[in-house]
């Protein structure tokens, strides 16, 4: 048995129907599959005991998923659409803090009653920046629906900048005062070609 189980490894390879959990570590902690049912379930070596995803609708897409790399990343919404405005403030209304906390997105193949095959196998994590709402223009025979999104960042792209992301002859001296391996980078991002010694 590798990272994933076998028996979802083996589902995956024919018809199969897929379940994807978003885990927000708050306070109270917000639990939410793509289903429209209420189903227990746990992310593996996460949340080992489990608890009950909230179904939340029909999936009609998932943002592309990024990991840090060099530094950047972008960030993502994850989005509740078609919500009538009543439900929407009730919902806004009764959301823990979610800036700074984490986010885990995980999948697992479901049987034909709908159940998870095993415990869901995370595949990306992120920290919650801020949920935002928006709607749009309707005419005055159609009713107004909000769109509840969650934005999350990976890695240190938040909005404050992360310690050190660029090592710079200030940020070299801060740990070293006596050190110059950094005194050149401003000349060489410019791209000046260093003299280089002949020995």
């Amino acid at each position: 048995m590798g990272w994933i189980p076998d028996g979802v490894v083996e589902a995956l390879r024919g018809s199969h129907q897929l379940g994807l959990f978003l885990r927000i570590e708050t306070d109270p902690a917000l639990h939410l599959w793509f289903g429209v049912n209420d189903i227990p379930a746990g992310f593996d070596s996460i949340d080992p005991d489990g608890t009950v995803y909230l179904g939340g609708g029909r999936l009609l897409g998932v943002p592309s998923l990024e990991v840090l790399v060099n530094g950047t990343a972008d960030s993502v919404e994850f989005t509740l659409s078609g919500i009538d405005p009543a439900t929407a403030a009730k919902t806004l209304d009764s959301l823990p803090e979610v800036r700074g906390a984490a986010v885990q997105m995980g999948l697992t193949t479901l049987d034909q009653y709908y159940q998870p095959m095993s415990a869901v196998v995370p595949i990306w994590a992120g920290t919650a920046s801020h949920v935002s709402e928006s709607s749009q223009a309707v005419q005055s025979d159609q009713s107004v629906t909000i769109t509840l999104s969650l934005a999350v960042v990976s890695g240190e792209a938040t909005r404050s900048r992360a310690a050190r992301s660029l090592w710079s002859a200030p940020h070299q001296k801060a740990i070293s005062p006596t050190d110059r391996f950094c005194d050149g980078t401003a000349r060489l991002a410019r791209g000046v070609q260093p003299a280089w010694p002949n020995f």
